[in-house]
């Protein structure tokens, strides 16, 4: 296996246990994306186009995971697929990967912040958005001071309470749709209603299916967090590929299982994403403080993406500095194997994103979670193509890919697969002029990031040699 390159001083620790790598993964998925963006997707694609696009997000999600298996259990190094697309496919993609996937989540959590925010004021309707959402900035920001090992428990606690949450809305909620529980002012049970009532199945047509795929990426963006903790994981070959199948299923099982329950409860002209639409389904129903005990436990899951959104934005700088891309600053550590001052500096970005919390909060965030979208799928393409070029490199030098751990099936099919639909998600985003803004703000990103590591390497051909051979050796591998 190929280990991090980097000094006693830079060390992370290797402390993370089984249970830690998949209630993290998990707890990063289960947030904003399903709990409140979700109420943009019924109100714009419907019922059946809701369930149409959270299927095809998680076969998306699925050819993207059997790919990040393949490249982590061989190289379980912190900051991942950075890492593989400097050495297999060139060092400004790496880079330019590094930077979109740090952008992808300092915007999320400062999404995260704003979406509690939101939530709160169902409690406090006369305080500020911001106020609460800087509150939660600076509990967030402590809980990652601490250890390693202290932010995997807590995570694992947080993620926990999120997967206990969305077990029981599915079956509550399914109790409702059927008429086993009675809802408030409706004389019988919804049935299927919401999906053969006006407008049906596809009220709006087949196009905002391709209009919302990119919030449904980013609503299944956070399982790729196994490959930024397979660097502190205990034993990663035994726990990543255990871990990887856990979470592809649970999550398919949680997410469309849910969608299905609030589909069939929420007419799609009432969903939207000022209210969680759980939180409109528990009011609904006639049990006693149900609403505000789903709003609360809606709060720590967004604050659980959060947490594990910060600690990603921070070993993803520390990577690129590990990488030396970046500051040297960047990557040091303190005793307890925390990147201090990346850690910093990604959570005073993130803060940026909460003046979506002043400035129209409704609208502004659909946009934030649409240029977290991008960026995440962005990234997904860059894992897709690492794998393909990896296995490439990895034939080309003799190896045998029974000596692969953990191995993508249906090369190279798979890995094409992924990018292509990935590809097709990003285009979508030029069907909706309100997120048409994200191509205009993530394409020119992303030259920005190739431009700029050129400019910053011309005539070092040393710098990217180093980087282009930096591929292990298939000795390492086995």
């Amino acid at each position: 296996m190929l280990e991090a390159n980097s000094t006693d001083q830079n060390q992370l620790k290797r402390s993370m246990k089984s249970r830690h790598l998949f209630m993290i993964s998990l707890g990063g998925v289960i947030g904003t994306g399903l709990f409140l963006s979700s109420g943009y997707t019924i109100n714009q694609a419907g019922p059946g186009g809701t369930i149409l696009a959270y299927l095809v997000g998680g076969l998306i999600m699925y050819l993207v995971m059997l790919c990040l298996g393949e490249l982590t259990v061989a190289m379980p190094v912190t900051g991942s697929f950075q890492t593989y697309a400097t050495r297999y496919v060139g060092p400004a993609t790496g880079f330019t990967i590094g930077w979109l996937y740090w952008f992808c989540w300092v915007v999320a959590v400062g999404s995260e912040f704003t979406a509690s925010g939101l939530l709160m004021m169902r409690w406090f309707p006369d305080t500020s958005v911001w106020m609460w959402s800087a509150l939660f900035a600076i509990i967030i920001f402590l809980l990652n001071t601490f250890s390693v090992k202290f932010f995997a428990e807590t995570e694992f606690w947080f993620a926990g309470i999120k997967v206990i949450t969305i077990i029981l809305f599915i079956i509550l909620g399914g109790a409702a749709m059927f008429g086993l529980i009675p809802m408030n002012g409706h004389a019988a049970a919804p049935m299927f209603s919401n999906f053969t009532g006006e407008g049906g199945l596809f009220p709006n047509g087949f196009l905002p299916i391709i209009i919302t795929m990119i919030s449904v990426n980013f609503a299944f963006s956070g399982t790729e967090l196994i490959g930024i903790t397979a660097g502190e994981s205990e034993n990663p070959e035994r726990d990543i590929p255990r871990t990887i199948r856990n979470v592809i299923w649970r999550t398919m099982f949680f997410f469309v299982g849910a969608i299905f329950v609030l589909s069939g409860l929420i007419s799609w002209k009432e969903a939207g994403v000022i209210e969680s639409p759980f939180v409109m389904v528990f009011d609904s129903i006639g049990i006693p403080y149900a609403a505000d005990i789903m709003n609360f436990v809606i709060i720590t899951a967004l604050l659980s993406v959060a947490n594990s959104g910060l600690y990603a934005s921070t070993r993803m700088l520390w990577s690129l500095s590990n990488e030396k891309m970046i500051s040297p600053l960047l990557g040091k550590v303190t005793p307890n194997g925390v990147p201090f001052n990346a850690l910093i500096v990604s959570m005073l970005v993130a803060c940026l994103s909460l003046l979506s919390s002043v400035i129209a909060p409704d609208t502004v965030y659909v946009v934030l979670v649409g240029i977290s979208g991008f960026a995440v799928v962005a990234v997904w393409m860059g894992i897709a193509l690492s794998q393909y070029m990896f296995r490439k490199h990895f034939l080309k030098e003799g190896g045998d890919i029974r000596d692969l751990k953990f191995r993508t099936p249906l090369y190279p099919y798979v890995p094409i697969t992924a990018f292509g639909l990935c590809f097709a998600s990003c285009v979508g985003l030029a069907f909706d002029p309100s997120q048409r803004i994200v191509l205009y703000c993530g394409i020119p990103f992303i030259a920005l990031c190739y431009l700029f590591y050129y400019v910053k390497n011309r005539g070092n051909k040393n710098q990217l040699d180093s980087h282009g051979q930096s591929n292990p050796s298939i000795e390492n591998i086995k």
